[in-house]
């Protein structure tokens, strides 16, 4: 996947974040640290300077892409909104949905080897029944002609999604 979508998710789970809580966040810091949120399964990618390959259980698309990872980042973020007085519970399920998402995005691409959803109880890799999206290049590759047409059909594809959120932002401005 291009990123967009997990930083649509990001946005959306910033936005949730905010919602009825009073909060000290401004919102873009909300929703720099809901997508990066959202793009941390993506950390993998470290793996491939350190000689980790792409099919091996800690490569992309691996152990960070299983649903036990964004579990317990969930609980890591239940501790943080917990010091920081923040509704812990409301909040770790925020974040587990924004993570979580991230892997199931993911499974809707044509390529790559899929996603290991149920490491460490399988190394299997999942792809959903419809992948509509294409494959994104992995890294600079992705700064080329070929990234900017998945990009775009990514775009294409949520465009719905980008379109209600943008709705909604102008309509309660509105209000």
């Amino acid at each position: 996947m291009a990123s967009i979508g997990h930083v649509v998710v990001g946005l959306a789970g910033a936005r949730f974040s905010r919602y009825g809580q009073p909060t000290i966040w401004a919102p873009f810091s909300a929703a720099v640290v809901w997508s990066g949120l959202s793009l941390l399964p993506d950390i993998d990618v470290i793996g491939f300077k350190l000689g980790v390959h792409y099919e091996d259980p800690w490569g992309h698309r691996g152990a960070t892409h299983s649903l036990v990872f964004a579990l317990a980042v969930a609980c890591a973020v239940f501790f943080v909104a917990k010091l920081a007085r923040f509704r812990p519970l409301r909040t770790a399920l925020i974040a587990l949905a924004v993570v979580a998402s991230h892997a199931l995005l993911d499974t809707l691409t044509d390529g790559g080897l899929g996603c290991a959803l149920l490491w460490p109880f399988s190394d299997e890799r999942f792809f959903a029944p419809w992948t509509p999206l294409p494959v994104a290049p992995i890294g600079r590759a992705f700064l080329s002609a070929e990234g900017l047409r998945v990009a775009l059909v990514e775009l294409a594809v949520l465009s719905p999604v980008v379109a209600g959120l943008v709705w909604h932002l102008v309509a309660k401005r509105r209000a």
